[in-house]
């Protein structure tokens, strides 16, 4: 039998699609088991029922009509027990239920077992037979191994959208993507076509050669154009940071990027658009197998500025809409940064995408332009969607197509309770965040290349608690000099002047890294990343630090933060790098002022050499993104453990907890930076602990600030002491909704299930 199923599973995994491997699935278990009827039911969790989804034996008509909740009927009874069920005589059970469109009444044997992966029940797996037959010890066996194996298909499948989901009875569709920007919005689709296809250009040797170099370089101009105008459109609505993702674009448009290479194609005997589809493939290929999320979604900007030259090349273009709804959610295959600019300003309400990530350069934009956003959105039916009204849910990651009026009346009431807090919180925005009593809690921003408009931020933050340094280093081929360096910094320190700008040292490793510097180690968050890699390479670091020590020049409001430390030896080294750093800039003539240094808390070994550190630096800055990663031993990226990530632990509360009371005997300022700082009710935890400062990404101060408005540091301090001494994540998390909402601060959380 064990054969049989390494059989079966090789053929499941070598199917063209999840569909093809359902099919397989069912006709090799019902031939392995000598059996009626083999079939598959899917738990759909937006419907809350089990549909039957692929099945040989059965009435192929029932196939994704037949659905019925936990509890209902055999299957039900399985799916809700999340445990086998072998009976005889089916019929006689007191959960039987017969359903007429599958045929089912024919048969008597029946034995079901659920499909369960990471404590998540995703469906039963269950075989019939017409004669009163007992399933075997043997036979239970292996349809519980083909279950375990399924889990795993099913998953994935359902995490990447690749299973079609079912549609509810009255018509209505849900999908679920990647939240990238939140909001919700109603309106109606309007489905874009990508400009060109890169796919389905021929080979073709030039007659020519400096004929088809001339019209690529026409072409080249005209795309670079387009860039230039539909920045310039974009201007008013997005910051200057943002706004430099069209430079982005510009570099790699340029003659020694992208230009140069499909030029070299064309006189190595390939005409200009077939030379260009052979390069972008190339470049999408290698961008795509690469770890790093960020450096995955510039794929998606190479494939668009090709398509858009190749659109060119071919004198054609793809059809755009002639009109637009007045609340439009723009939905394509792949969406750019550049057709954003190409829908009249004020219509654009959402956008919903088949590719991309929160990490992409589109997803960055429309959180800018407070856009609701989903993408990855894998299995949309774009033919069926155009005109089409939709609810976007970006909180969620949910669009739900055609929906009903009850749901629709549902998500009104929703966006008008939104829009009227967004309007209240906005006239606070300018105030202090001060708590009721006269506590005040400072609160700052991290920012990067996706900082907000900057201008209307410093009035609102106490500074910048974290600037990204490694995002620059990113969006270039090389690393930055220190000309280039300088200019970056300076542009920030004096943007927030004269408030302090925390500036992180180059933090590659882990989740980042560079494609002229790459970085492949088994385990990376336990590898080499942070300060170990620029200890590792002074002469990188050395340039940072001279870079940002002349930015700083009569300003004085730069702070240096060192990442990913891990004893005080690699604070020593780094001292001494910024001592020399500042004693060469002296001998070229330039002064500048030692700036406050401090250390990021983020491996649980600082947490005992607190003393010792304090001794050598001016702050502290929590990352409580790693610091909750590494206390867990979770890798918050890797699906199968991710739920086992939570910053309402309350271990790891308990850690910051201890670790604001130390550094607080210690008299070291201390500030939290990440996900439980923008969370209000993980600032409110934060500030009763004692913490110096929050710093959080911008669209998260309105909410932090409100809550910290609304609520005394005595009753924050008692909201500490009750959480502390509960023992799950799931009771704290219950205990802090339970105590916003009894502060009237309930509408503050984001929104969930």
């Amino acid at each position: 039998m064990l054969d049989v199923l390494r059989r079966i599973v090789q053929e499941v995994n070598e199917a063209r699609n999840l569909d093809a491997a359902l099919s397989t699935m069912v006709r090799r278990i019902r031939k392995a088991m000598r059996t009626d009827v083999c079939s598959f039911y899917l738990y759909d969790v937006e419907l809350e029922r089990l549909v039957l989804m692929e099945t040989i034996g059965l009435y192929a008509r029932a196939v994704k009509h037949v659905r019925l909740p936990l509890g209902e009927g055999l299957v039900g009874l399985v799916g809700q027990r999340e445990e086998p069920l072998n009976l005889e005589d089916a019929p006689a059970h007191p959960h039987f239920r017969y359903f007429e469109e599958t045929g089912e009444e024919r048969f008597s044997s029946f034995l079901g077992v659920p499909i369960i992966h990471q404590r998540r029940m995703l469906g039963v797996l269950v075989v019939q037979q017409q004669d009163k037959r007992r399933y075997d010890e043997g036979d239970e066996a292996f349809l519980v191994t083909m279950a375990a194996q399924l889990g795993g298909v099913l998953a994935h499948a359902l995490a990447t959208g690749a299973l079609t989901r079912p549609v509810s009875a009255d018509g209505q569709a849900v999908f679920i993507g990647v939240a990238a920007s939140p909001g919700m919005v109603i309106g109606d689709a309007v489905v874009i076509a990508p400009p060109a296809d890169l796919d389905s250009v021929p080979d073709l040797i030039p007659t020519d050669i400096d004929f088809e170099i001339a019209r690529l370089k026409e072409a080249i101009l005209k795309v670079r154009d387009e860039l230039r105008s539909t920045g310039e459109r974009l201007a008013s609505r997005i910051s200057a940071q943002e706004l430099a993702l069209f430079e982005v674009y510009q570099q790699m448009l340029s003659e020694a990027a992208l230009g140069q290479e499909v030029e070299k194609r064309i006189r190595e005997g390939q005409w200009a658009p077939g030379a260009l589809a052979d390069v972008v493939r190339r470049h999408v290929q290698y961008l795509e197998r690469v770890d790093d999320n960020y450096l995955r979604e510039r794929a998606a900007d190479v494939r668009d500025l090709g398509r858009r030259v190749l659109a060119h090349l071919q004198e054609e273009s793809a059809e755009t809409p002639t009109t637009y709804p007045d609340r439009t959610i723009l939905v394509g295959d792949e969406i750019s940064v550049a057709t954003l600019g190409e829908v009249p300003r004020g219509k654009l309400a959402g956008l919903v995408s088949i590719r991309g990530s929160s990490t992409s350069h589109v997803a960055i934009l429309a959180r800018a332009m407070g856009v609701p956003t989903v993408l990855g959105m894998v299995d949309l039916p774009l033919t069926r969607l155009n005109g089409a009204r939709v609810i976007l849910d970006g909180h969620r990651g949910r669009l739900f197509v055609r929906p009903t009026e009850e749901l629709g009346q549902h998500y009104q009431s929703l966006i008008a309770e939104e829009d009227a807090l967004s309007e209240v919180l906005e006239h606070e925005q300018d105030l202090p965040s001060e708590t009721p009593d006269g506590h005040v809690m400072p609160l700052m921003v991290n920012t990067g290349l996706a900082v907000d408009a900057v201008a209307s931020l410093k009035t609102r933050v106490s500074g910048v608690g974290l600037y990204r340094t490694e995002v620059p280093f990113m969006i270039t081929e090389r690393f930055p000099g220190e000309q280039e360096q300088t200019r970056l910094y300076r542009d920030q320190l004096e943007s927030f002047a004269p408030l302090p700008v925390v500036m992180r040292t180059l933090d590659i490793g882990g989740d980042k890294d560079l494609p002229y510097f790459p970085i492949e180690e088994a385990n990376p968050f336990l590898g080499w990343r942070g300060i170990r890699v620029t200890l590792d390479h002074p002469e990188v670091l050395m340039v940072q630090l001279r870079a940002m020590l002349r930015a700083s020049h009569g300003l004085d409001n730069l702070q240096i933060l060192l990442p990913m430390i891990t004893n005080v030896e690699e604070v020593d080294s780094a001292l001494r790098l910024i001592d020399r750093a500042q004693a060469e800039l002296a001998e070229e003539g330039f002064e500048v002022g030692r700036p406050r240094i401090g250390v990021m808390i983020e491996v649980p070994a600082t947490l005992f050499q607190l003393g010792a550190l304090a001794e050598r630096v001016d702050f502290f800055s929590v990352g409580s993104n790693d610091l909750t990663q590494y206390l867990l031993a979770v890798d918050r990226n890797n699906p199968r453990v991710a739920e086992l990530y939570n910053p309402c632990h309350p271990g790891v509360l308990s850690a910051l907890a201890r670790l604001a009371e130390e550094t607080s005997a210690l008299s070291v300022p201390t500030s939290v930076c990440g996900e439980l700082a923008g969370d209000p009710a993980g600032a409110l935890l934060l500030m009763g602990m004692g913490f110096d400062t929050l710093s959080m990404n911008a669209p998260s101060l309105p909410r932090v600030r409100a809550a910290i408005r609304r609520v005394s540091l005595p009753a924050a301090q008692e909201l500490v002491k009750e959480t502390l001494s509960l023992d799950t994540p799931t009771k704290v998390r219950a205990h802090l909704v339970a105590r916003l909402t009894e502060w009237q601060l309930a509408h503050l959380l984001p929104p969930t299930d």
